[in-house]
């Protein structure tokens, strides 16, 4: 790889990471739904493969600095290790509930990433004047702050307030109740 002398070539390096994050989450996500006891968890990840689908599995194709730049991934190691933290993650889990608290908490990891990149990502193409490429990369951004599963959104019940989406303490102490190794208090991080 070329070194990257600027602002341009951290974007589109970004860019084609994000390609490649995309195309491995599609992989991922069935995974997943398939691996998930819940059944409302199931249906939340076969609905975001679903939204990831419909959105081409990847930043919009129109998102180009040049009309050279193919729509093409390069390998990156970020979600390559999210990704394979999370397989990890189902293959050792031996309860459905653990598995289902896991896998809640190894999606939020990657949309985490991909809101952050995003964000970059828009940042940038406005620093570099490149305002249609902004704002095609908009929906990426939206869609992963909307379609994140919310374990309380899952199982039909409201959701915390806006910024807490997707947080453990949805798995509450009737759960995990009387399990070894197991806090009666609800599992929760700090905002």
């Amino acid at each position: 790889m070329a070194k990257m002398k600027s602002l341009e070539d951290l974007f589109i390096n970004l860019l084609k990471d994000m390609y490649y994050a995309e195309k491995q989450i599609l992989k991922a996500l069935p995974k997943m739904a398939k691996q998930a006891d819940s059944s409302e968890l199931r249906r939340a990840f076969e609905h975001h493969l679903k939204e990831t689908r419909r959105a081409g599995g990847a930043p919009r194709a129109g998102v180009r600095p040049h009309a050279t730049l193919k729509a093409a991934g390069k390998t990156c190691p970020a979600i390559k290790g999210i990704l394979e933290e999370g397989a990890e993650d189902m293959k050792e889990a031996a309860d459905a509930d653990v598995l289902d608290a896991g896998m809640i908490a190894d999606a939020q990891a990657v949309e985490h990433y991909e809101i952050a990149r995003y964000g970059t990502l828009i940042a940038w193409a406005n620093q570099l004047g490149m305002k249609e490429a902004a704002t095609l990369l908009e929906p990426d951004a939206r869609a992963g702050i909307q379609r994140r599963p919310h374990p309380d959104r899952a199982r039909g019940e409201q959701p915390e307030p806006a910024g807490r989406c997707l947080e453990p303490q949805a798995f509450s102490s009737q759960r995990f109740a009387g399990r070894r190794g197991s806090s009666p208090r609800r599992l929760a991080f700090p905002p």
